[in-house]
């Protein structure tokens, strides 16, 4: 019960390697009669489906085998990517080993605009879990916060992770039926770093060739035409994300 198999990223198999791939999951599942197995019909990108079907709460300690694992700390859960090994040990034996992170703690603040995006780059939070706090919380959804979590990899960050306000305990309530609980930052917690962020100031931004941190705001970007837009990721893959374009 405490394992989840998603099929996610390989399913439609763009090749042999990947049915084969499949094959072995589908095997593994029905012989040891895996509860959460989610395959075609059923799944979607893993990051949005675990919550959405009540898999993650706050105060769990969640390891996945995908870099973006770290979602989940948008509802209060420590959460990180892992490699193969150190998933197969977790699988076995229920534990892992890790070095505690440092934070770096993100107090937002303002009512955000529509399309807006980050600031640190893709190394200034390397191995440090990245702590959101602060009465902009409010203003977002838990989307948007799902969504945030979820990109604290591509910052280095070990994870990011939200307090669990009255949104977050709703949407726990609504999707799940598994107790959790609620862990706060001590009051003299120290920080490696804390940043104030007016999500009111921020601009839309755009990701140019060939790292996320080479951005440009809107209005910076001129009259560079744009070849090829992509929809969706592993960020959520929601049907808002067309609504939006």
């Amino acid at each position: 019960d405490r394992i989840a198999l998603v099929m996610d990223h390989f399913v439609p198999n763009k090749d042999i390697k990947s049915a084969e791939h499949c094959k072995c999951v589908r095997e593994f599942a029905c012989r040891n009669e895996i509860t959460n197995y989610f395959d075609v019909g059923e799944m979607g990108i893993e990051h949005a489906l675990l919550p959405e079907k009540g898999l993650t709460v706050a105060g769990d300690v969640i390891i996945g085998a995908d870099s973006h694992t770290c979602t989940y700390g948008a509802l209060g859960a420590f959460s990180t990517g892992v490699g193969s090994t150190d998933m197969a040990a977790g699988m076995a034996t229920g534990k892992a080993w890790f070095k505690v992170p440092s934070a770096i703690k993100f107090n937002l603040v303002g009512k955000p605009n529509k399309y807006i995006s980050g600031m640190i780059g893709v190394d200034g939070a390397l191995y440090k879990s990245m702590e959101f706090v602060g009465e902009g919380i409010q203003y977002l959804s838990m989307d948007d916060r799902f969504t945030i979590a979820n990109m604290a990899i591509e910052a280095g960050g070990k994870n990011g992770i939200f307090p669990v306000d009255d949104l977050a305990k709703q949407y726990m309530a609504e999707h799940s039926k598994r107790d959790y609980k609620v862990y706060e930052a001590d009051a003299d917690a120290v920080y490696d770093e804390e940043y104030t962020i007016d999500l009111s100031t921020l601009k839309s931004t755009i990701a140019f060739p060939h790292l996320p941190e080479n951005t440009k705001t809107i209005d910076e970007v001129g009259d560079i035409k744009i070849d090829q837009v992509v929809i969706g990721s592993c960020t959520n893959g929601r049907l808002e994300d067309l609504k939006t374009a």
